[in-house]
């Protein structure tokens, strides 16, 4: 009886359940809380990239539509025939539109006088003689279409067509007539000085991605006329 009184006298814990935190568990029940958060996001940004494609794409066809809008053929654009009518005679076998007869003898007298001798190469050609050298020289040298439209237009493709083209070279270095080497005269330094003063400008440029650098060939644009058949031309694309 004693002893068992002793024993109460002893204060003995009771045991406490004591509960562990787990972490993966708490993450798991965060992560089912905003779940439907996170895959409202994912959807968000799927939508916004679907979108922007769709946009990237429109985009690339319309620039591809404004590209083939011109009607280029192999780097060329379209070029309707002068009217007979509208033609004049300047030199032997040469004619060009009678609205740039004037300034174009014009450039060569004032040319003259500043001991520059322009000859005048080739002018007016019509559709069919364009077809001519387009196709038969093409097969004469065994050029593909491509490569030779890089140095001919094709009929209907040539600025000659429209009388407004003149190819120019210079009268004492006549091996250069339709070489590039023609940008290394004194007719070709004088002409980038001053052909725009008579309203000639450089057709083929060396930025051309199309075709070829033509220093000898120059167009005339002092007309409305002149000006509305090149104003594609001289659009940036």
């Amino acid at each position: 009886m004693e002893q068992k009184k002793d024993l109460n006298q002893f204060d003995i814990p009771l045991a406490k359940r004591i509960y562990l935190k787990n972490s993966n568990l708490i993450f798991f029940k965060k992560l089912i809380i905003f779940a439907p958060f996170l895959v409202l996001l994912f959807s968000l940004l799927v939508l916004r990239l679907i979108r922007n494609i769709e946009i990237g794409s429109h985009g690339n066809i319309n620039f591809q539509a404004q590209i083939n809008h011109d009607h280029r053929i192999l780097g060329h654009l379209p070029y309707a025939e002068i009217p007979k009518e509208k033609l004049v005679l300047i030199e032997p076998n040469i004619q060009v539109h009678i609205d740039m007869r004037d300034s174009l003898l014009k450039m060569r007298d004032e040319a003259k006088k500043n001991g520059i001798y322009l000859v005048f190469l080739s002018g007016y050609r019509s559709i069919n003689l364009q077809n001519e050298i387009f196709y038969s020289l093409k097969s004469f040298r065994n050029q593909e279409a491509a490569e030779r439209a890089r140095v001919s237009a094709p009929p209907g493709y040539s600025e000659h067509s429209t009388g407004f083209a003149i190819d120019i070279g210079d009268a004492t270095q006549r091996q250069t007539d339709f070489e590039t080497e023609f940008e290394n005269t004194d007719a070709f330094r004088w002409l980038i000085n001053n052909a725009a003063k008579f309203h000639f400008k450089l057709s083929f440029t060396k930025d051309n991605k199309f075709i070829d650098y033509e220093p000898w060939h120059w167009r005339y644009e002092g007309s409305i006329e002149a000006l509305k058949i090149f104003e594609s031309s001289n659009r940036k694309l």
